[in-house]
């Protein structure tokens, strides 16, 4: 089949690559949301960070590996740059401000209404959340102002929270509709 294009349509203007071209295609790409949080060491102040991701993937099921991208600006970046585990928690669409606190910079994201408690290797563990894993790093992948973490799933409650996941989309959290 052949397709002969239309010669009065003109043809879409292209955007110049680049940072503003790239957001401007992911605001149209609905992601889950996630919150990865870290025990802090000696070196730290032995304080927990936590940041919110809409990058978290799962990659293999043999192993069990995940991933998720931090920038190296991020103030959780020095602890998930030294961490052995991390904590992945998915979010529940009624957790719209658990997301937001913990993607807010300067915020005493572990302070109240927060409620966390210390899990497996030690990990901080979010309540609440539709599922939660904990994971072994395995890998810090350089990609630009970014590094993805690969990291392996050691821990987790197979039981999991019911309901719906909080999404993600055009800068605004959303809930799934019916």
């Amino acid at each position: 089949m052949t397709v002969t294009p239309d010669l009065d349509t003109p043809a879409p203007a292209l955007g110049v690559a680049g940072p503003e071209l790239l957001r401007s295609a992911f605001r149209r790409h609905a992601a889950g949301v996630a919150v990865i949080t870290a025990q802090g060491g000696s070196a730290h102040g032995g304080r927990p960070v936590g940041f919110t991701a809409t990058s978290l993937t799962s990659v293999s099921a043999e192993p069990p590996l995940v991933s998720f991208g931090i920038g190296t600006s991020s103030s959780s970046w020095p602890v998930v740059s030294g961490a052995a585990y991390v904590g992945v928690h998915v979010l529940a669409d009624d957790q719209e401000e658990l997301a937001a606190t913990f993607a807010r910079s300067g915020a005493d994201r572990f302070a109240a209404p927060t409620r966390w408690y210390p899990g497996p290797e030690g990990v901080p563990v979010l309540d609440g959340a539709l599922a939660w894993l904990v994971c072994r790093v395995v890998a810090r992948v350089p990609a630009g102002d970014h590094r993805v973490v690969v990291a392996e799933v050691v821990a987790g409650d197979p039981a999991a929270r019911p309901g719906r996941p909080l999404l993600y989309h055009h800068g605004r959290f959303h809930a799934l509709r019916d």
